[in-house]
C-alpha cells in the first residue's frame, strides 16, 4: 500500500495544479509525464477540480493523481470517491485529519509550525506538506526543525521557485517539493501542453527522486 512517505519519493517536484477547463486535465497530466513527471496535485480550487481528476485517473494511469487543498471532510470524501490516489491538505483539523484517514488513501497534512508537526508525528505520521513554505521560514526553518524532529520528512509547498527547489531539495529532511511553476495559467489558457513538458523535463532534472 502507498504511503506519504511514498509520495515523497515520485518525483522530485510535486505539481500544483490549478485548472479552470476540465478539458486541459489528460493533456497537462500526459505532458507532465511525458516530462518525467510521476505525480500531479490537482487543488480542488475551482468546480472543475474533481471532474479533473476523474479523467485523469482513469485516462492516463501511469500519472499519481491526488487532489489537494482539501480542508473539509466532505472534499475528502468526494476527493476519493473521484479516483484520488492521494490527498493533500493545506493545514490540519481533527475532522479533516479523520477525514483524510477514513478514506484509506495516503496524505500529506499540511503543518507550518513544530507543535503541528509533533502533534502529527503522534499520530504516527512522518511525511508532511510544509505550508507556506517560504512565508514560513523556507529553508532555515525546515533545517531548525530537522534537529528535534528527525523522523519527519516534507514536502515544501508555497512561493517555490525553478530557482529555489534545489535548495530545499539539498536538505535531508526534504523528499520533493511542490511548485505551481510547471502550469502556468497562461501557458494552460493558450494549451501550449509542449511547454509544460519542457518545464517537467526541467524540473525532473532537479533530482532523483526522494533529494
Amino acid at each position: 500500500m502507498t504511503t506519504g512517505s511514498d509520495l515523497l519519493e515520485l518525483s522530485p517536484v510535486l505539481p500544483v495544479v490549478v485548472l479552470d477547463d476540465a478539458e486541459h486535465a489528460v493533456p497537462v497530466a500526459r505532458a507532465l509525464l511525458a516530462g518525467g513527471i510521476r505525480a500531479v496535485e490537482l487543488t480542488l480550487r475551482t468546480p472543475v477540480a474533481l471532474e479533473a481528476i476523474r479523467r485523469v485517473a482513469a485516462e492516463v494511469p501511469d500519472v499519481v493523481v491526488g487532489a489537494g487543498t482539501v480542508t473539509s471532510p466532505a472534499q475528502a470524501r468526494q476527493a476519493a470517491g473521484a479516483g484520488a490516489a492521494f490527498l493533500v491538505t493545506p493545514g490540519v483539523t481533527d475532522a479533516v485529519l479523520g477525514a483524510a484517514f477514513d478514506s484509506g488513501l495516503p496524505f500529506l497534512p499540511g503543518v507550518a509550525t513544530v507543535s503541528e508537526a509533533m502533534r502529527l508525528a503522534e499520530r504516527r505520521l512522518d511525511a508532511l506538506k510544509f505550508f507556506p513554505a517560504e512565508a514560513s521560514g523556507g529553508v532555515d526553518a525546515l533545517r531548525s526543525i530537522a534537529g528535534p524532529l528527525p523522523g519527519l520528512r516534507f514536502c515544501p509547498t508555497g512561493g517555490i521557485t525553478v530557482e529555489s527547489a534545489p535548495r530545499y531539495l539539498a536538505l535531508a529532511n526534504v523528499g520533493c517539493v511542490g511548485g505551481s511553476w510547471l502550469t502556468p495559467k497562461d501557458v494552460l489558457t493558450a494549451r501550449d501542453f509542449g511547454r509544460v513538458e519542457a518545464l517537467a523535463k526541467e524540473a525532473a532534472a532537479l533530482g532523483p527522486p526522494g533529494r
